[in-house]
């Protein structure tokens, strides 16, 4: 066990394929349970994290196309697809972050609406103090506002 947690330490992938042999033989006394729960944990966080960046970003264009359309770019057409890919990728995998999604919706927009105020160089209140848009139009595919 002590030799499993200093690989940990010094050879990731060395220690994920020894975990996963372990598994696999199921020799359960040689798992390295205390890194492989902090690992899972991460793997939670990490995904939640990449859906609010996307989605930040996704309605930061979102906002800029619907405010400032003389400047649309085929540049934030682009940005709006890929952080829809993104988020239907993320939850192709883990549906049960879809409610997650909704949980974080709200803040996602008011850090959105500061990016776009920032991004725009327009005043904030330029932007409305509620989102607009549902998360479903959000989501869907080529819909843009107008």
């Amino acid at each position: 066990m002590l030799q499993t947690k200093t690989l940990y330490d010094q050879d990731f992938n060395l220690w994920i394929d020894a975990q996963r042999a372990a598994l696999n033989e199921q020799r359960y006394d040689d798992l390295d349970l205390s890194n492989l729960l902090e690992e899972l944990d991460g793997l939670t966080r990490r995904d939640k994290r990449a859906l609010k960046s996307h989605l930040r970003v996704l309605l930061t264009h979102l906002l800029k196309w619907q405010y400032q359309k003389q400047k649309r770019t085929t540049s934030w057409q682009l940005s709006i697809d890929n952080s829809r890919l993104e988020v239907a990728d993320i939850l192709d995998d883990s549906p049960s972050l879809r409610n997650y999604m909704s949980e974080v919706f709200a803040s996602c927009y008011q850090v959105a609406r500061k990016q776009a105020s920032k991004e725009t160089q327009t005043f904030i209140d330029t932007f409305p103090a509620h989102c607009p848009y549902s998360l479903e139009s959000v989501l869907k595919d080529d819909a843009y506002p107008e």
